[in-house]
């Protein structure tokens, strides 16, 4: 089966990664692309083989081409667009985080299961080996009970903390508080870092509390922030994000009574680290050869997998509420210097 693909949005994330590696995936097939600028819709289109350009995500969605989008438009616009393409009967693929609202994120979800199309959150964490590892070693026990976990992702300074390295390439956008979400390096990494949790436990966060460099009237926007997690089952956690933080160690770790995993520099978009687990039954110790879109073909490869064979794409609709209930409880968390909890959705 060949997956008609079209582009809501085409900046820097789908412009240097994600087409490059859809274009490289059997049964993908990249046929439009849509930017509010033609231009850059035409040029996109010409620098990855698109056939056809539009300023008007209306008309995208009108090409019978296209059976699946990729959303990467500004994280305020995620909802509108999603919604659109459902009714139009395209499946899903939206950049994190999903939305900027939970009220957003469930109708989002309701959308595509009213309209029948898959929905799928571009959490490309879940398909790194090391990480799928981890979860199966928390499952089948070899771990033990889990007690506590952590995660980290931090990057280097953004525009307005410090001098900007050129090669980040973050839009303006990023910098208003109503179009990013009511948080930055959170919605950068932090979500990411998030998600993975939940997938290695299977348990979604019910109480946050966070502190952070922003949220308040100076700052509203935090550059570096911390969160102390408890999940269904019991376990806690942390998770640190930070774009001001040049020689970050971006690790996942899982403590049991029975061993510990840890997936070592594993939280980058490519595909990298390595994974070393000492347990009472098991000892090993893995790395991975660096790929850096190794992990958007994953993600591309399980999408299409759901749609031709109806089941789930790695992160579900759901998995991206979840996320958005857990940043929407950090914000909270931050400007009030409260601990929130989570009711978790289904």
């Amino acid at each position: 089966m060949t997956i008609g693909w079209g582009f809501v949005g085409t900046g820097r994330h789908p412009d240097t990664k994600v087409a490059l590696a859809m274009g490289s995936v059997d049964g993908a097939r990249l046929v439009a692309a849509y930017s509010r600028d033609i231009d850059r819709a035409e040029a996109f289109s010409a620098r990855h083989g698109v056939s056809a350009a539009y300023d008007s995500v209306d008309a995208l969605l009108q090409d019978s081409r296209v059976d699946a989008v990729f959303i990467s438009t500004p994280n305020s616009l995620h909802s509108e667009h999603t919604i659109a393409a459902a009714q139009a009967g395209k499946h899903v693929l939206v950049e994190k985080p999903m939305a900027v609202s939970v009220l957003e994120a469930q109708e989002m979800v309701e959308a595509c299961r009213r309209a029948g199309v898959v929905l799928g959150v571009a959490f490309q964490l879940r398909t790194h080996p090391a990480h799928q590892e981890m979860r199966r070693l928390v499952q089948d026990g070899t771990l033990g009970v889990i007690p506590m976990v952590q995660a980290q992702w931090g990057t280097r300074a953004v525009r307005g903390v410090v001098e900007v390295p050129a090669r980040t390439g973050l839009s303006s956008w990023w910098e208003n508080p109503e179009l990013i979400g009511g948080a930055s390096t959170m919605m950068g990494t932090g979500v990411h870092a998030i998600d993975l949790l939940h997938y290695i436990l299977d348990k979604p966060v019910v109480e946050v509390a966070a502190i952070s460099d922003g949220h308040s009237d100076e700052r509203p926007l935090e550059q570096a922030a911390v969160l102390s997690l408890r999940f269904q089952d019991g376990t806690i956690g942390t998770m640190c994000c930070g774009r001001r933080m040049p020689d970050s160690r971006n690790d996942a770790v899982v403590y049991g009574t029975s061993g510990r995993a840890i997936a070592s520099d594993s939280l980058w978009e490519a595909l990298r680290g390595g994974l070393e687990v000492v347990s009472d039954t098991i000892n090993l110790t893995r790395s991975y050869d660096p790929d850096p879109l190794g992990l958007f073909r994953l993600q591309t490869q399980a999408f299409q997998s759901a749609v031709e064979d109806g089941g789930e794409p790695p992160a579900t609709g759901v998995d991206g509420l979840r996320v958005v209930q857990v940043t929407s409880a950090m914000i909270e968390s931050a400007t009030t210097g409260r601990t929130v909890k989570v009711e978790p959705a289904s």
